[in-house]
């Protein structure tokens, strides 16, 4: 299959949505001259065109898209090619009700925004094929295709009844039988058990609580219909263009999504990144996506969009600070991108994201952000030669499954406190605070090439995700797990004893008594640091090798850390500064180092291949020890055994 490599050809790929059909066509000249004098090198055209494609139905206008193709390839502007079925034209909806979506209430969402479609319409599976086989069929052999871009951010979720016979088929197959679906979803709760497929429906609004297992799977259904929509596009374009790499944009660490499995049907993973410049950790969120999507793309991957200055989806939307578009920039390329792009490249001046920000905003050339971006695009074109298509090693792997969080997030468990996203995010920030380059991964996946492996939490695991986990620890591998991991198995059926039993043998835990969430404010004391969200009464079995207690309360005494071999468990989160001492520790015992010894606490060190990246979090000048003498790509300055970074100042180091 092709790949990022067969559109960025030894670059980086420098660019964002470009929607010219908002704008009067003598625009189009000027914006081919900017991009140019901005360093962009792709554009991605037609997301959201398909009423200007198709404004009738059967009715097709190609020719302003035709000028478009030519106008970008005659200037040295790739285009990454959108099939525009995130928003179908109003009168799809006129026509053919049944292609909108219905929320859990029954009640149906109309055009007149986007996403407004029945992932499991067959009139719309048909409309969206028919408007894909027109572009591939008149653009596969267009010399500025680079890449196919399918859809937009996939994310409906529908309760319709086209849906709810969808979800009976799928659910036909997974199971099989009647008996095998009560069974797993345990309707004899509550006298849920089911005598006719005809009785089963999508998760739609309850009196009370709904059927845990019946939500999970209509999540796991929802992931597959949409990847169903993507993978029939998928096929099309590429009957045409072979060739030409094909890719979706996924949302960062979104919940709607399994991840792992629509990755596996790309040739090209990217992602979509808006960190609030406002959020002090906005750097630390930003390099766990970038880290999660290298691990999907087990390579290279795409930064979609992004922004250059403020968004429209917060309360408040700030604008970012001078220099920060570059330094997340740089951080991305930094983690594995060799795609930079935003949303957009002409600021809109009409629709409902007229104050989001664009490469080229309402300021216009004059403007800050322009400014900022032809200074990163040139920064790009300087290292892209010797950065694209290196590789990021990481010696940790961090464990995340969608299935998993999808099974964590019932309206009635233990906390509301507890979430699956901030915990993971916990657990990623102490290792990015200490300077330790992690790897994500499925609890699937072969873990032999790690020293460490982290399980922030995994609420739900199957029989070989445990053997896998087992496997791995007998083999000398370190592991670290959170609490509340292995509660339930697959069909989110609550294990005996509250934990699998072959995990509890593994971390020296007896009898896991009872959970004990702490509301918020309250803390867990525990010999040496406080824990914050959950405690555990565990009673141990006699077999770990060093335990750290709880002091006072009701646990006091009792095992708060336990360690068996290079096995740990954690029944509470440590808060930060010591979750990031004892990782550190561990790691250390395992063979991994920080990138760079005595980092200065807001510079961000990574190694890309050989290449090292400084990044520089904080406004203060600060001075980086790095022995030897190294090559500073982005300046051509030969650096010896110190670099000065400024103000969100940035350095690559080639050896």
């Amino acid at each position: 299959m092709p790949e990022l490599s067969d559109a960025t050809r030894g670059r980086i790929l420098y660019g964002g949505d470009h929607n010219p059909e908002q704008w009067p066509e003598e625009t189009w000249y000027e914006d081919v001259r900017l991009m140019k004098e901005a360093g962009v090198n792709s554009v991605t055209l037609g997301v959201f065109s398909w009423s200007r494609l198709e404004p009738r139905p059967g009715e097709r206008d190609f020719g302003w898209l035709d000028r478009l193709m030519d106008l970008m390839h005659a200037h040295g502007v790739g285009v990454v090619l959108a099939t525009p079925t995130a928003s179908p034209p109003p009168w799809l909806g006129r026509l053919h009700p049944d292609t909108l979506p219905r929320d859990e209430d029954g009640r149906t969402e109309s055009w007149g925004g986007r996403q407004h479609f029945s992932h499991s319409s067959a009139v719309y599976r048909r409309h969206a094929a028919e408007i894909t086989e027109a572009l591939a069929t008149r653009y596969a052999g267009h010399p500025a295709l680079i890449l196919w871009h399918l859809n937009n951010e996939y994310c409906t979720y529908d309760h319709g009844d086209e849906a709810a016979a969808r979800f009976r088929d799928w659910l036909r197959v997974r199971y099989g039988t009647l008996d095998a679906l009560n069974t797993a979803w345990g309707t004899a709760f509550w006298s849920q058990t089911y005598g006719d497929w005809e009785e089963i429906l999508p998760a739609r609004r309850t009196h009370y609580l709904k059927n845990p297992a019946q939500v999970l799977d209509f999540r796991r259904f929802t992931s597959d219909m949409l990847l169903e929509c993507f993978t029939a596009e998928r096929d099309i374009v590429r009957r045409h263009t072979p060739h030409i790499p094909v890719t979706t944009n996924f949302m960062p660490l979104f919940f709607g999504q399994d991840g792992w499995r629509w990755a596996e049907e790309e040739d090209v993973v990217s992602v979509d990144l808006y960190p609030d410049p406002r959020d002090p950790l906005a750097a630390q969120r930003g390099a766990l996506v970038q880290d999660l999507t290298r691990s999907q793309a087990r390579g290279p991957w795409a930064l979609m969009e992004q922004a250059t200055g403020a968004v429209t989806f917060r309360d408040v939307n700030h604008p970012k600070p001078r220099g920060l578009t570059r330094l997340w920039s740089l951080q991305a390329v930094a983690r594995g991108a060799d795609a930079v792009c935003y949303f957009q490249w002409r600021q809109s001046r009409q629709g409902a994201e007229k104050f989001h920000s664009a490469m080229l905003g309402h300021a216009g050339p004059e403007g800050r952000g322009f400014q900022e971006v032809k200074r990163l695009g040139a920064d790009l074109a300087t290292i892209g030669p010797e950065t694209a298509g290196r590789p990021v090693r990481a010696d940790i792997a961090v464990l995340h499954d969608w299935h998993a969080w999808w099974a964590s997030a019932h309206q009635a468990r233990s906390s509301a406190r507890i979430d699956h996203a901030d915990i993971l995010t916990a657990w990623h920030r102490a290792l990015w605070e200490a300077h330790l380059t992690t790897d994500f991964a499925h609890p699937a996946h072969d873990l032999t090439a790690y020293r460490m492996v982290v399980v922030p939490q995994l609420h739900a695991l199957d029989d070989t995700a445990v053997d896998n986990l087992l496997g791995y620890v007998a083999q000398g591998g370190t592991l670290v797990c959170g609490f509340r991991t292995g509660v339930t198995d697959q069909d989110d059926r609550v294990r005996p004893g509250a934990m699998d039993a072959r995990l509890r043998a593994l971390f020296g835990i007896r009898t896991l008594h009872e959970w004990w969430p702490l509301e918020e404010g309250e803390s867990a004391h525990c010999e040496g640091f406080d824990g914050t969200l959950w405690s555990e009464e565990i009673e141990p079995d006699g077999t770990a090798a060093e335990t750290v207690p709880y002091r006072g309360g009701e646990l006091d005494g009792l095992p708060a850390l336990l360690r068996k071999g290079t096995a740990w468990y954690f029944s509470t989160l440590p808060a930060p500064g010591a979750l990031r001492g004892l990782l550190t520790r561990i790691a250390a015992g395992a063979g991994v180092r920080p990138v760079l010894a005595g980092l200065p606490a807001e510079v961000e060190a990574v190694r890309r291949g050989d290449l090292l990246f400084l990044l520089h979090h904080g406004r203060d000048p600060v001075t980086v020890e790095v022995p030897g003498s190294h090559r500073d790509l982005l300046t051509g300055v030969l650096v010896t055994d110190r670099v000065t970074l400024g103000r969100h100042g940035a350095a690559v180091l080639a050896p």
